[in-house]
């Protein structure tokens, strides 16, 4: 049987006639160049119609190159929501798609936090997030000079690190603590701490965070009680790493 994403996209659209809240499903359908092999793969169906079942099946590819393997986003919402309820605060997991983040999981608190709605599916800038930092300082160290030699550094705030050598000096530290802390550089009001996702040779394959209100927690605060929650579930996670 033909395999690809059209065929994909139609065999999604004759499974789910109704439209659908976001699932995560897995098949072997290969995507992107053949390889005359059939490829596990995921796909995120979202509840907007066609275009995102297209979309979603396009991003598969993304996915397999990170390596990241089925069993993490499946049993990724479970432990996203653990530590959400048990901290309160949106949980979120995300990988590395060129230079930006890619959310493949999350639980949200019930209190909306940032000005846009972010899902599955979500990207944002790598360079000033938590998570994307935690990403960047998994890479190469080739692979991080290529990244800071191409990137174009955004002020979304008066706080985002917009010079070079600081956002290297940022991820060097990142490296040597192994979490990050992003204090409003995206957004003002929006604090975030993320750690990396390992898998059993110490790769860097996702990142996890907590995203709060910076009026009501501290970064202080955060280190204090999020990080060794982080730390819990990201091992958790990296166990189902091959």
């Amino acid at each position: 049987m033909t395999s690809g994403p059209d065929v994909l996209v139609a065999d999604l659209k004759a499974i789910f006639a109704i439209r659908l809240q976001a699932v995560v499903l897995y098949g072997p359908h290969a995507i992107g160049p053949k390889s005359g092999h059939p490829v596990h793969t995921l796909v995120v169906v979202r509840d907007l119609g066609l275009a995102d079942l297209e979309a979603a099946a396009r991003r598969m590819g993304a996915w397999r190159q990170a390596g990241l393997a089925v069993p993490l986003v499946m049993a990724a919402q479970p432990i996203l929501d653990q530590v959400s309820a048990a901290i309160h605060e949106s949980c979120s997991l995300a990988i590395q798609d060129g230079d930006e983040i890619l959310y493949v999981a999350r639980s949200s608190a019930s209190t909306r936090i940032m000005s846009i709605d972010l899902g599955v599916g979500s990207r944002l800038p790598a360079n000033c997030t938590s998570m994307g930092r935690v990403l960047l300082a998994g890479l190469a160290d080739d692979e991080l000079a290529a990244f800071l030699r191409r990137v174009k550094l955004t002020p979304f705030t008066h706080r985002t690190i917009v010079q070079k050598d600081a956002l290297a000096d940022a991820i060097a530290r990142v490296r040597r603590q192994q979490y990050a802390v992003v204090d409003q550089e995206l957004e003002i009001g929006l604090r975030s701490i993320a750690v990396p996702v390992k898998d059993f040779r110490q790769r860097v394959a996702a990142a996890i965070n907590v995203s709060v209100q910076a009026t009501r927690v501290s970064v202080a605060e955060m280190e204090k009680t999020f990080l060794p929650a982080l730390d819990a579930a990201a091992q958790e996670l990296g166990m189902l790493l091959g």
